[in-house]
């Protein structure tokens, strides 16, 4: 089995951390971690090369991760909620998806042939909703061919709990890594 995680936190032991290392602890197979604030990967140019040609026209770090889109079992998208959205520097990386819908809806192909499991954790302190975070997260999840999904798990009060002791936040990671897991 191989797990691929979208880490968008921009801190190395903060609460998003804290649940992707939980949940990695409790998978079996393979797991591949992107950290949106150290892969170094560029955002989408909007240069059109993905209308007409199968991938993208930036040759950096997004090369890997398109292949291990194809091969992996299950995607995870784990992020901090800033302002209601995801961060900044995970929807850059995100934007990079943009060659499958490319491929989709322009060349009419299907990018993604193996169909996964998902899973969305989410983490944020403050007044503010995640319901933009889980609406950008659930068009990613469909263009990477994610057919079946966890439900969301969110930590909403991290500012007050920190992720780790927010009983349900946990339940959750668990939950997730158990569906992943096949239990």
């Amino acid at each position: 089995m191989k797990t691929l995680i979208f880490n968008g936190s921009p801190r190395k032991n903060g609460d998003t951390a804290s649940l992707i290392k939980l949940l990695t602890e409790n998978l079996s197979g393979e797991v591949k971690i992107v950290n949106a604030y150290t892969c170094g990967i560029s955002p989408c140019i909007d240069c059109r090369y993905c209308w007409k040609h199968n991938g993208c026209a930036i040759k950096d770090g997004m090369q890997e991760i398109y292949d291990y889109i194809q091969e992996c079992d299950n995607i995870v998208i784990a992020s901090p909620v800033y302002f209601s959205e995801l961060t900044g520097m995970l929807l850059a990386l995100g934007s990079r998806l943009q060659t499958y819908v490319a491929a989709r809806y322009m060349r009419k192909e299907w990018p993604v042939a193996k169909e996964k499991k998902g899973a969305v954790i989410l983490v944020g302190g403050g007044s503010g909703g995640v319901e933009r975070a889980c609406e950008t997260t659930k068009e990613w999840m469909k263009v990477m061919n994610c057919t079946e999904q966890h439900e969301i798990v969110a930590s909403r009060r991290t500012d007050h709990v920190p992720a780790l002791e927010d009983e349900q936040a946990v339940a959750g990671v668990l939950s997730i890594a158990a569906y992943f897991n096949g239990q």
